[in-house]
């Protein structure tokens, strides 16, 4: 019996707390699970994507290719910018969530509301960017082509600089085809809009601009260039950690395989290389974007109620902890996100 009563004696000083394992309310528990349980969930999801890529690292695009958009500098390309500025924005409202926390437990209200404010706004500026960055990558910048056998054709002049489809396709040729819709495509198919340019107005006007080559999606390396030996008579072109470039007399040809022209990206197909970076681009962000949006909504009800003087009432601003928590990982994902994602 003695050694029953030491051994409930040593869980009680573990514990030190009851009911309260390690001291910690019933609520903090409860969002110290879901925080596991969650960030199990997005390093599955990152798991997967690290997966994908190595497994189709030279078709995976250059992501200092793709983000290169910034506000109001339109057609300045300034690679990674704009995700770092986001990044930026995201850590600078958890640490304005800390302060609130600190604030919160010297029962200092306005102190409490001022940095609720401030980390509201870091958030709904976040979920702003977020959505500009997608209406950039599905819309696209310089377009390219698909071709029979599914590989992307991008586009360059004789020193390596991207050409947009805009640049040399020969409008003055009609488009042959009408958008399928529901009353006119066969069997009730539809499809989404038509890609600004046709086929035949892409291989036109890539015959009259002689100074043009095609790019492939695939990335210069050792192996790409022992395989394709000889399509290109200038290596100056075909720098390490690039696409391949194609000489004009191979770029003609692959050109002639063309089947469709693919503008932005979206879950079928991508104009920047493989079709999975888009999918996990679009479920990745989507999913942390939904997590900082419900963040954000959750953070407005604390606000509220710190005005209203509810948790001044209770004594204790132990909400704003808790509520802390969740936004701290939301921040911690979205460095692992942008580390794995962006920059590796």
């Amino acid at each position: 019996m003695g050694s029953t009563v030491t051994t409930a004696n040593t869980v009680g000083k573990t514990w030190d707390g009851g009911n309260e394992p390690l001291g910690a309310s019933y609520g903090k528990l409860m969002m110290w699970f879901f925080i596991v349980s969650d960030a199990l969930t997005f390093s599955g999801f990152l798991a997967a994507y690290g997966f994908s890529r190595f497994k189709f690292i030279e078709t995976w695009p250059l992501a200092d290719e793709v983000f290169t958009h910034f506000p109001f500098a339109h057609g300045v390309a300034l690679p990674m910018y704009y995700v770092a500025l986001m990044t930026f924005i995201l850590i600078f409202s958890s640490v304005t969530m800390v302060l609130a926390v600190d604030a919160g437990h010297h029962m200092k209200q306005g102190k409490v509301a001022f940095y609720m404010f401030l980390t509201i706004i870091g958030g709904l500026i976040f979920v702003g960017s977020q959505a500009w960055e997608w209406k950039n990558f599905i819309h696209g910048e310089y377009g390219a082509v698909e071709t029979k056998g599914g590989s992307i054709l991008q586009f360059v002049d004789n020193t390596g600089k991207r050409v947009a489809l805009e640049e040399f396709a020969d409008t003055s040729i009609p488009k042959e085809r009408e958008q399928l819709t529901r009353g006119k495509g066969k069997w009730f198919m539809e499809e989404g809009s038509l890609p600004t340019y046709s086929v035949e107005q892409v291989q036109a006007g890539f015959k009259s601009h002689p100074n043009l080559l095609v790019r492939i999606e695939t990335l210069n390396t050792p192996e790409t260039l022992a395989r394709t030996k000889g399509l290109n008579e200038n290596p100056a072109l075909n720098s390490p950690k690039q696409k391949f470039v194609l000489s004009r007399a191979e770029s003609e040809r692959r050109l002639a395989d063309t089947k469709l022209v693919v503008e932005g990206a979206n879950l079928q197909r991508n104009e920047y290389g493989s079709k999975l970076f888009a999918d996990f681009f679009f479920f990745i962000t989507g999913f942390h974007g939904f997590h900082v949006f419900s963040g954000v909504m959750i953070n407005i009800i604390i606000f509220i109620n710190v005005l209203l003087g509810t948790y001044e009432k209770r004594r204790t601003y132990e909400m704003i902890e808790k509520v802390g928590l969740y936004w701290h990982f939301v921040d911690l994902v979205w460095v692992f996100v942008f580390t794995f994602f962006y920059l590796v």
